[in-house]
């Protein structure tokens, strides 16, 4: 075959107007022209996600792939996190096995953190000799975020023998290090760090940039550092890749790295240097089996009308086009869980004893963050139309939400567990108005979150979901029969749902949160960091309210 138009080499940062030719799967010469019509399209690298969870997506990795190829994306860093968490090394061959004899180059890397911590129940584990098979794997390109600086700058010796594992196997080991300064972060970097993907400024960037960490831009469904962090596309052309992180369903649908690719652009960032962000540097990095339009190479690449919109028409690998590949959906085994958790919840499991003259913890979320804050309030009561129900507003000896003070009931319930008791606490940020909003994908150990206005709507969430073994649910406020879910039966994390259906379950959940008053644009995605206790500043787990910055359990109650 042969394609004609303008050919952007990344590799000698050029524009040849020309023709390409392929052969065999690969690029037989790449021959310049006398003249190319103004109006040819371009042709560019394939786009790479330089990390991803998958499942975030609640698709299974099929689903994910015919998504991402529409948008140029042909490749994908992917760290089966979330399911190893629940499943173990179980959930990481689940994932492995259902991206075979795909178009889409999933280059998994392997989780560092299974169980993410101490601090919370977790359904699988991965230690060092589980992270030593899987690194000795072909489908596995590198050591997934090392998420426990602690545990490197200390000297953990399970932690050095999972970097050990990683360094045996000649691959990178990627990073995940938000705030880390100092003598603190030399020593993460020296131990073989290569990335990390949790700078939140500028200067954050540009000291870790000093020390040889590359810095991968994110623009996720929760998190999104693009806006703060592209400027950094200037003057560190070889060092900048990037990434999605965490990608629900309907933003998967709209865009994925095509759009960041865009805006860099829009935003007056050198062509070449978000190109090879985009492309070159994660080939390169993660050694990912994907043609740069040089004569040999695998004939893999994408095809745009202008770089203006970065609209894609055509995705091509080894020659083939795969745009819209036609995937065959496999045998789908439900079995592929573990919620053990089947008893329905009381509102007494969700009672807050007050203690009087003091005041209460609440957890800060804001939009598009991952990290929190802490504020420290009076005891939340309930109101009605503008007036205490109380006359005292602990008289009935218990402490409430306060949906007019935006102050929600948060909780977590522990799903490999059913003895375990029910934690709670209060959260600022959500907005709800009325009813309550559920997922049992919580990072990192995803136990069951419940966030509400009132017991009754959070009871009536929460239940849904243990009755369904796993999903997101939205109660609006009237009554238990007002809850609407997305099940999610795949290891409580993902659906076995086209795309398309689950993109549009999830957009009704999405439109039903925001009409019972959620400020945030993917309530359900900030409601699954609420719980992940290695992110600054204060979470709740199923063990109990945590202080990321201490590393230590915190009470509720202050004086």
């Amino acid at each position: 075959m042969t394609i004609e138009g303008h050919i952007y080499d990344v590799v000698s940062r050029r524009v040849i107007d020309g023709r390409l030719t392929v052969k065999r799967g690969r690029i037989a010469s790449v021959e310049p022209l006398a003249r190319v019509a103004a109006d040819a399209p371009c042709v560019l690298p394939p786009l790479v996600d330089a990390h991803v969870h998958i499942e975030s997506s609640m698709l299974l990795p099929e689903e994910f792939a015919r998504l991402a190829l529409r948008h140029g994306t042909l490749a994908a860093v992917a760290d089966p996190h979330e399911i190893a968490n629940v499943l173990g090394e179980v959930g990481v061959d689940f994932m492995i096995e259902h991206s075979r004899k795909l178009p889409f180059q999933f280059c998994f890397a392997v989780p560092s953190c299974v169980p993410c911590s101490p601090f919370e129940t977790a359904g699988g584990r991965l230690d060092s000799e589980a992270v030593a098979r899987l690194m000795a794997r072909d489908e596995v390109y590198a050591l997934a975020e090392v998420m426990n600086s602690v545990g490197v700058i200390e000297g953990d010796p399970e932690v050095l023998a999972k970097i050990a594992a990683a360094r045996a196997a000649a691959k990178p080991i990627d990073g995940h290090a938000p705030t880390l300064s100092g003598e603190g972060l030399r020593l993460y970097a020296q131990a073989g760090i290569t990335t990390d993907h949790e700078c939140t400024t500028v200067a954050e960037a540009e000291e870790k940039l000093a020390l040889g960490i590359k810095i991968l831009l994110r623009r996720g469904s929760a998190a999104d550092d693009f806006e703060t962090l592209y400027p950094l596309l200037h003057n560190h052309s070889q060092d900048i890749m990037l990434c999605s992180d965490d990608k629900h369903p309907d933003s998967l649908l709209h865009g994925h790295i095509n759009l960041m690719v865009r805006d860099a652009l829009k935003k007056g960032c050198p062509l070449w240097n978000v190109l090879w962000a985009a492309s070159g540097e994660p080939i390169r990095h993660y050694s990912i089996p994907l043609g740069l339009l040089q004569e040999g190479d695998s004939a893999d690449f994408i095809v745009v009308d202008d770089l203006n919109d970065f609209t894609v028409r055509q995705v091509f690998r080894k020659g083939k086009e795969v745009s819209h590949p036609r995937i065959r959906r496999p045998f789908f085994k439900p079995s592929i869980n573990n919620f053990r958790h089947t008893t329905f919840l009381t509102k007494d499991d969700l009672a807050i004893p007050a203690e009087k003259g003091k005041k209460v913890r609440v957890i800060v979320a804001e939009e598009g963050k991952i990290l929190t804050g802490e504020a420290i309030e009076d005891i939340p009561t309930p109101l009605f139309d503008g007036v205490s129900i109380f006359d005292d507003p602990i008289d009935d000896g218990f402490a409430h939400a306060d949906p007019a003070d935006d102050i929600l009931k948060i909780a977590v319930v522990n799903r490999y567990d059913d003895s375990a008791p029910v934690q709670v606490g209060f959260i600022r940020g959500f907005g709800l108005k009325q009813g309550a909003l559920a997922s049992t994908v919580a990072h990192d150990s995803h136990n069951l979150i419940v966030v509400g206005c009132d017991d009754d709507s959070m009871v009536s969430a929460a239940n849904q979901l243990i009755m369904r073994r796993g999903g997101i649910a939205v109660n609006n406020g009237k009554g238990f029969g007002s809850t609407l879910c997305l099940s999610l039966p795949v290891a409580g994390l993902m659906s076995n749902l086209s795309g398309e259906e689950v993109a549009e379950q999830y957009s009704s959940l999405n439109s039903i949160a925001h009409d019972i008053g959620s400020r945030f644009a993917a309530p359900f995605m900030t409601l699954a960091f609420m719980a992940l206790p290695v992110i600054p500043k204060l979470k709740i787990t199923d063990k109990g309210l945590f202080d990321a910055e201490t590393f230590s359990f915190t009470s509720l109650f202050v004086e």
